[in-house]
């Protein structure tokens, strides 16, 4: 079968690889029809971790069902499916209760495991023309027949319900205020949650002019932080701080100039967000970043100001999205047409045009905000 590969830094490439297979009578073979690039795969492309050499990538995935394991009951031959990024056995005592982005049994002694992700199991992507679905009868969410909604039901696997999962970590309550930093797919997955869970104001942070008039149309309010100083705007429009706030940046933040500063996102979230708010953090950090220039990125370190958020009595949930948590009524939102996510689309491709894909997204080239692959 014909899938994407990871060949070194920047360097992607469509191969034929050995066909995918039912390994174990609980998996399934999902024939993919739509697969995204995701932010977090640019980690990976760019070099920034451990990830081997001719890994298939790709965790945003969606498809029919082509065949099933002899244990497999509840999905059959012909369902249109989302597959959550996260692998879960759906029987562990993390699954049992609900923390499925970091199953006990998929990967064993990690943080969970992924499709087609560094030290996340030995698991391949779906930026493919198959994919094996472990645990299938628990993973796979099937969606309605037909071919509607295709862009919508494509954000399930990931980022919609890690923009949601955003404000729940936030703890963010109908009638609050809200300030994202971040306007990327995740970030803009946050803006249009936070706005169906009932925020009075949603404020989207961020120095991307293409990507702040994508907030503008799921209702938010765009914050260039090019132009002056967010904190300042955001306290001034808010009497004193917004009530929540999420990260949908993380670790590898950029100043409006190009330069790296993995610190100043948290910070400024911190003096963004009022006395005793919550912050939702959903962007990716790491213990340590081998593609980052300047010593104590490379060490690893963050310069979070930890006395001023102590002082304001703040809360922070982090983590990755425990997908299962979400999906199903994130699906239903969709069919009902009260969540539009496909809007982000700005990209279907053939899978052959996949490594054209990464090296525009990467680029943050304008236009480019979210990449959908057609296998």
């Amino acid at each position: 079968m014909r899938a994407l590969v990871y060949q070194g830094p920047f360097d992607v490439a469509v191969k034929d690889v050995a066909d995918a297979r039912i390994e174990d009578p609980k998996d399934a073979i999902v024939r993919i029809t739509t697969t995204n690039i995701c932010g977090s795969d640019l980690h990976m492309y760019e070099g920034r971790t451990d990830v081997e050499e001719g890994k298939v990538l790709g965790h945003e995935n969606m498809g029919i069902v082509e065949s099933v394991g002899d244990a497999v009951e509840r999905i059959k031959v012909g369902d249109r499916v989302s597959l959550p990024f996260n692998i879960a056995c759906g029987t562990c005592d993390n699954c049992f209760k609900g923390l499925t982005g970091f199953c006990l049994r998929a990967n064993p002694g990690s943080a969970g495991a992924a499709y087609g992700y560094a030290s996340m199991g030995p698991y391949n992507g779906g930026q493919a023309e198959y994919l094996r679905v472990p645990w299938a009868d628990f993973n796979a969410l099937v969606l309605p027949e037909g071919t509607e909604h295709e862009l919508d039901y494509t954000m399930l696997s990931d980022i919609f319900p890690t923009g949601w999962h955003g404000v729940e970590l936030a703890k963010m309550q109908p009638g609050e205020t809200v300030v994202i930093y971040g306007a990327g797919p995740v970030g803009l997955m946050a803006a249009h949650s936070a706005a169906i869970k009932g925020a009075s104001r949603v404020f989207v942070v961020d120095h991307q002019p293409d990507r702040l008039k994508l907030a503008e149309q799921v209702g938010a309010i765009p914050i260039d932080r090019s132009t002056g100083d967010s904190v300042e705007r955001i306290t001034d429009l808010t009497d004193g701080g917004a009530d929540r706030g999420v990260d949908a940046v993380g670790y590898q933040a950029h100043s409006p100039d190009g330069t790296e500063q993995p610190e100043i996102v948290l910070n400024e979230l911190v003096a963004a967000v009022k006395p005793t708010g919550g912050i939702g953090v959903v962007g990716v950090y790491v213990p340590q970043d081998p593609g980052a220039e300047g010593e104590l990125a490379k060490e690893g370190k963050l310069a979070f100001d930890y006395g001023t958020f102590f002082f304001k009595g703040q809360s922070m949930g982090t983590g990755q999205c425990n997908t299962k948590q979400y999906n199903a009524r994130l699906r239903d939102l969709i069919t009902e047409g009260v969540a539009t996510p496909g809007f982000l689309v700005s990209h279907e491709l053939n899978l052959d045009q996949a490594a054209e894909g990464y090296d525009h997204f990467d680029k943050r080239e304008d236009g480019w905000t979210k990449v959908v692959l057609h296998p």
